[in-house]
């Protein structure tokens, strides 16, 4: 995996003057997110406001800056909205990166802390809200729909079929090697499983609303006040509701409660919805492999540092732990049901 794309001091002081009109007195990267495409910042300016900078290389869908910004327009309070340029532009352009300004909220992921109660009754709220809301038709035309394609059932494939004809050197990754071929059976059933719910999906589609898609606890911000919010829409996918709500109760991070309490807690907000079971099933082991494919990558074809790829052998450990996500994906599926 290569390093993420960097800016330099220089440029971000340039592109906030010139654009913001903000003079800056500190810059410190921030190591946050796993997306190597994208890099943040906190920026001091020199009049003592605090800004969240996020610079991205490659692939940049506007709606992921004009969608939370329609939100926050819309009295969604827990978006946090990007600040516009002194053009009206929501972000500035430092070739061959776009940069894209935010307020500085001083908080806590909500995976790092125990959400109270109200807290996920607030989530289930404005999930639905966001859910709900009808969008100009302008605004979401680049935005994908899922076509419930193979890839990354077919990349876990290709990583197990290495494993069995390749022969590693480095400790770790022979031990990742060892794991995941003492878990080759239930892996390849995962992806299997997968393909056959992805078939059972679209020969029934639900509908198609808005979705996040990546609405887990590190995408949960808490500011010191309690505030909740939010953030990091880069993966904004039109599809079943599932395809967000497959996080909750789903085991994906310890909330400190159990997966009935974060449902319980959750649809008080998001009200009585009808849960298509199979579709929701379907996108949590399609996140499975997803999460799978992301830790191979890392360990076996990545330059990363031994503390990532440690990193990911841990994290490839505990997915298939008592009471992991995996097994919650097991006992909520209609068919293997364990």
């Amino acid at each position: 995996m290569p390093e993420k794309p960097a800016l330099t001091d220089e440029q971000i002081i340039d592109c906030l003057r010139s654009e913001y009109g903000l003079d800056v007195e500190q810059i410190s990267s921030l190591a946050l997110g796993a997306d190597v495409d994208s890099s943040v910042y906190r920026v001091i300016t020199k009049n003592g406001k605090d800004y969240f900078l996020k610079s991205r290389k490659g692939n940049f869908n506007e709606a992921s800056v004009i969608i939370p910004s329609y939100l926050s327009a819309a009295g969604i309070k827990q978006v946090i909205p990007p600040l516009g340029t002194q053009e009206d532009r929501l972000w500035a352009n430092i070739d061959p990166f776009k940069v894209i300004l935010y307020p500085f909220v001083e908080g806590q992921a909500a995976l790092d802390i125990k959400m109270s109660r109200g807290q996920w009754v607030e989530f289930g709220t404005v999930l639905k809200r966001f859910h709900t809301t009808e969008f100009p038709a302008a605004m979401t035309r680049s935005i994908p729909r899922d076509d419930f394609s193979s890839r990354w059932r077919d990349k876990v494939n290709m990583h197990l079929e290495r494993l069995e004809r390749l022969v590693f050197r480095e400790p770790l990754q022979v031990a990742a090697a060892d794991f995941l071929r003492s878990k080759r059976a239930e892996t390849l059933e995962i992806a299997k499983r997968a393909e056959q719910l992805a078939r059972m999906v679209q020969d029934d589609l639900p509908e198609f609303v808005l979705c996040h898609s990546d609405i887990h606890g590190y995408n949960l911000l808490i500011d010191n006040h309690g505030a909740l919010y939010i953030v990091d829409w880069d993966g904004l996918i039109f599809a079943p509701r599932e395809r967000d709500l497959l996080f909750i109760g789903g085991g994906h991070g310890h909330s400190g409660y159990t997966p009935r309490e974060e449902e319980a807690m959750f649809y008080q907000g998001y009200g009585e919805t009808k849960i298509n079971q199979i579709a929701l099933v379907y996108y949590r082991y399609e996140r499975i492999v997803m999460d799978l494919v992301d830790d191979c990558d890392i360990i076996f074809l990545s330059e990363e540092g031994e503390e990532v790829q440690t990193g990911a052998l841990e994290d490839l450990n505990n997915k298939f732990s008592p009471d992991s996500y995996i097994e919650i994906a097991h006992r909520s599926d209609p068919v293997t049901k364990k």
